[in-house]
């Protein structure tokens, strides 16, 4: 390729990522406001670690409903649309947290957690190939990468905002027993918020529908869904990445999501935050893998060494007394910051060991496919179901054991990613 004509590709990716990179830091914001709700809704509704984990299984879970037929939405209208009416699902979704906060029944906050997991289902399915395909292969997980910085830095933000327009109004201590008026006015302080979001995201759903976004090149429809999915599978490289995928957004979410609950449980006052150390470890995650990738590591090679860090990272947090506080006071009191035990922080690390996993198994098990493209990527999507049974098999195991020992189902998790990133992405046929 001459220099001009790489000039001109340049350009011409510009506006499309500037777009793009808008859509993952909303995509960001609203997933990784979770972290902050879980723990929020605990103490309203006085939960049991298995029942808050389902806030987390609710919206994770409709990956597995909406996928197939997200990737038959964007066949019909095409992937700029398909993020429009994503963005519209998640508009709707924030607006059903407005009966759910007046009438605390648990089972509405569940229902507007499915509906914002379907809307964030079809943007997801539109707006992750327009990064993989909008330039180089070879350099695509530097791209999902750059995306990766502004969704995590998002999650980063998500939680300081949450705290601040709804936690910070309430001084009840974490093993303060509620009365019936602190609750309601606990429940009822997610209200503006909530709305403020939504009209947020409607306004934006606009905007990109009648941006200049360039639209990627249609895939013929030919054939059924069913047809389309088992072609599809009958790539090994893209069906091991779908469990990869699974069991990455299982580690992610667990890591991202129960962190605030498991600081509630040992009494951490401000433990809607949390969220915001795990993905200040996911953006550094990022930026190494920035500089690294593929300058001096291949994409596998940086998915062992992701795998491999998360496998020590877990066995540590097994064995590590909850009442240690060396890391925070090394790290973190001398300039000014909490005093955390050494636990939490140990779970934070985790998402600097996940930070590459993403970026990193969709341009492998994207490789090849072609007019695939689009029922690959609603498959790859479907993997992010992994964030609905991670938490719940945490949650569980957290019931009958400790929380701590919950994170043990992390284990096998990180293995198969290291197999993945060793042996199967190279499998060309079963």
């Amino acid at each position: 390729m001459t220099t001009q004509a790489i000039s001109a590709q340049t350009k011409s990716s510009f506006v499309p990522m500037v777009i793009v990179a808008m859509l993952f830091f909303i995509l960001g914001f609203a997933t990784w406001l979770n972290g902050s709700l879980m723990p929020y809704l605990k103490q309203v509704l006085q939960l049991t670690p298995f029942q808050a984990s389902l806030i987390l299984f609710s919206f994770y879970i409709a990956v597995t409903f909406t996928a197939i037929p997200s990737a038959w939405v964007i066949r019909k209208v095409g992937y700029k649309t398909g993020m429009a009416l994503g963005m519209g699902g998640m508009m709707m979704a924030g607006f059903l947290f407005i009966p759910a906060a007046k009438t605390q029944i648990f089972a509405l906050f569940l229902f507007a957690q499915l509906v914002m997991g379907a809307g964030q289902t079809l943007l997801q399915t539109a707006v992750n190939p327009y990064v993989v395909r909008i330039g180089p292969e070879e350099s695509a997980a530097v791209r999902v990468s750059i995306m990766g910085i502004l969704n995590k830095g998002a999650g980063v933000v998500a939680p300081i905002v949450f705290t601040a327009l709804i936690l910070s109004n309430f001084k009840y201590g974490v093993d303060t027993e509620l009365t019936a008026t602190q609750i309601d006015e606990m429940a009822n302080g997610l209200v503006l918020p909530y709305i403020g979001m939504a009209i947020f995201i409607g306004v934006l759903a606009l905007a990109v529908y009648f941006s200049p976004l360039p639209e990627l090149s249609k895939e013929e429809d030919e054939g059924n869904d069913s047809n389309r999915v088992k072609e599809a599978l009958a790539h090994p490289k893209l069906a091991l990445g779908v469990v990869a995928i699974f069991v990455y957004v299982a580690v992610e979410v667990i890591a991202a999501d129960t962190i605030g609950t498991f600081a509630l449980s040992l009494g951490i006052e401000n433990y809607a935050v949390m969220t915001s150390y795990t993905m200040v470890c996911m953006v550094l995650g990022y930026v190494l893998g920035i500089l690294t990738i593929p300058k001096f590591i291949s994409q596998p090679t940086a998915l062992m060494i992701s795998a491999i860090l998360g496998v020590l990272l877990t066995l540590t947090i097994l064995v590590i007394n909850t009442e240690s506080t060396v890391l925070s006071d090394a790290l973190l009191v001398p300039l000014g910051g909490a005093q955390l035990p050494d636990a939490l922080l140990l779970i934070a690390a985790l998402g600097l060991a996940n930070a590459i996993v993403w970026p990193a198994v969709w341009p492998l098990a994207l490789s090849g496919l072609g007019n695939l493209t689009s029922t690959g990527s609603a498959l790859l999507v479907m993997g992010i179901a992994g964030g609905a049974f991670g938490p719940l098999f945490w949650g569980l195991l957290s019931g009958v054991s400790s929380m701590q020992i919950g994170y043990s189902v992390m284990l096998p998790c990180y293995l198969f990613i290291f197999y993945y990133a060793a042996k199967g992405h190279k499998k060309n046929e079963w």
